[in-house]
């Protein structure tokens, strides 16, 4: 076997072990309560500490590999995240599972952040999006294998082993990343931009705090508007910085290039608006249509499966066509399946919400490996791990931020078609429950359709123009 398919195997485990990680513990939470004695809240900090700090982290990360190597920061990722799972797995209290839960991140963040620019590099350009793709795949394999395999786990041995299983794994890993990746060391009288990285990092994670802990404290607590309020003027702080800087941790001239920051764009907002289709549909199951949660497991499947078939393939045909008119047919299709949820009712059939939501995968499956490859190829090879990386903080701030919009949207909506107030707002009657879904998904759909325009006016649809345009433009600057 060639060298860049062990490279794409070796990236692949990393992308699949992190992602599992990121939905496995989700299981574990209920089990973790009772272990540990805590409330839920305490509980939902040791899912919401790993996505805070990947998210927080990845910039910086991705920074380091364009620094001293892509290959050295993904082997250290590994060891921590391998390391940080065996303390995961024998942590004593709540506390110390959320501690080494951010140790974990930082080396989940390590993996992610320079994961795609691995693959890049050892690859052709003629098949990048096809190696993207099947990292569209892993990632999809990560969230099919997480549930189920965090629920037998647990059941056959207890909490502990979902970390446990983290180990193996990563051991052999490391393993196959030490023989498949070339060695990438680099020379570099550059100095990390410690600032800029304080700045983007904690400013991220105060937005993104404000998200995720608004939908409890409330969007107009004033906790929430200071930590947006505050997050908001450091980010602030990080434009104004990266421009005076003499070593930036992101060269913000990369953004000239249309290819690459409309892109960027178009990821935002597909994620904004997958994220109320991951948040509302199990609630639509369980709550309007009755299913247990084995049924409605075995139901949500149909996405990301298909997403798994599609993503390869459509990252082979942009290699051969071009990512525009794939990416819109694959927006297209996401609106659309977005769209057809507002026609679901409270006797619908399961297979009624199986084929919108194989549309739906199917319209990610199309677009996301192309617009990744364009991304990718925008840039030029100093800069592919800060790309990767940013590719990745657009894919969790969309998500994070759409969940928070979409549980507003919708509680909103449910309880004006019910005409009165419920806590929680999943004890609404279904025919409640389903009209907000409506409404909601109206929203995204919008959202999806939207990320159109940029798709369209990005302007090249080759990523090795695209990536020569910077270059010109940052001989220019």
């Amino acid at each position: 076997m060639e060298r860049k398919w062990w490279a794409l195997l070796a990236v692949a485990t990393g992308v699949f072990m992190s992602t599992i990680d990121g939905s496995i513990v989700n299981i574990a939470l209920k089990t973790l309560q009772d272990s540990f004695g805590a409330g839920l809240h305490e509980v939902e900090w040791v899912v919401l500490a790993y996505l805070l700090g990947i998210t927080c982290l990845l910039p910086s990360m991705g920074r380091l590999g364009d620094m001293i190597g892509k290959r050295s920061v993904y082997l250290i990722g590994f060891v921590v995240f391998t390391i940080s799972s065996a303390l995961c797995g024998l942590s004593w209290n709540i506390n110390a599972l959320i501690g080494f839960r951010v140790l974990q991140a930082i080396g989940a963040a390590m993996i992610q952040g320079v994961g795609a620019a691995l693959l890049v590099e050892a690859f052709p350009p003629s098949q990048r999006g096809q190696a993207l793709g099947y990292i569209g795949t892993a990632v999809a394999a990560g969230i099919l294998t997480g549930p189920v395999l965090g629920r037998a786990l647990i059941s056959a041995v207890g909490w502990q082993a979902i970390f446990y299983v983290n180990i193996p794994i990563g051991i052999g890993a490391i393993a196959l990343a030490v023989r498949a990746l070339p060695t990438d060391r680099i020379r570099t009288t550059q100095t990390f931009d410690l600032v800029g990285a304080g700045l983007l990092g904690i400013g991220l994670l105060l937005v993104l705090l404000a998200l995720t802990e608004g939908q409890v404290w409330g969007f107009t607590d004033w906790r929430t508007l200071a930590a947006l309020g505050s997050g908001g003027a450091l980010l602030v702080g990080f434009v104004w910085w990266e421009y005076r800087a003499t070593a930036p941790m992101i060269d913000l001239r990369l953004f000239r290039a249309p290819a690459f920051s409309f892109s960027l764009i178009a990821a935002f907002l597909i994620f904004l608006a997958g994220a109320f289709n991951f948040l509302l549909i199990p609630y639509y199951l369980q709550k309007a249509l009755g299913y247990s949660p084995q049924t409605t497991g075995l139901t949500l499947i149909a996405s990301p499966l298909v997403l798994s078939l599609v993503s390869p393939i459509s990252g082979r045909l942009s290699d051969r066509f071009g990512a525009r008119w794939l990416g819109i047919i694959g927006l297209a299709l996401t609106t659309a399946g977005l769209l057809s949820m507002t026609t679901l009712t409270t006797q619908s059939a399961q297979m009624d919400v199986v084929l919108r939501l194989m549309v739906i995968g199917a319209g990610f499956g199309l677009f996301q490996s192309p617009n990744n490859s364009l991304i990718m190829g925008s840039v030029p090879r100093a800069n592919l791990g800060v790309a990767g990386s940013l590719l990745a903080v657009m894919r969790t701030l969309g998500q994070t931020t759409g969940v928070a919009i979409a549980g507003a949207i919708w509680a909103t909506r449910v309880i004006a078609a019910a005409g009165q107030s419920y806590e929680p707002v999943t004890d609404a009657p279904p025919f409640a429950l389903v009209a907000g879904l409506h409404d909601a998904m109206l929203v995204a759909a919008f959202l999806a359709a939207i990320a159109i325009v940029p798709t369209l006016v990005r302007g090249q649809p080759s990523g090795e123009q695209q990536r020569e345009a910077v270059q010109q433009a940052q001989t220019r600057g």
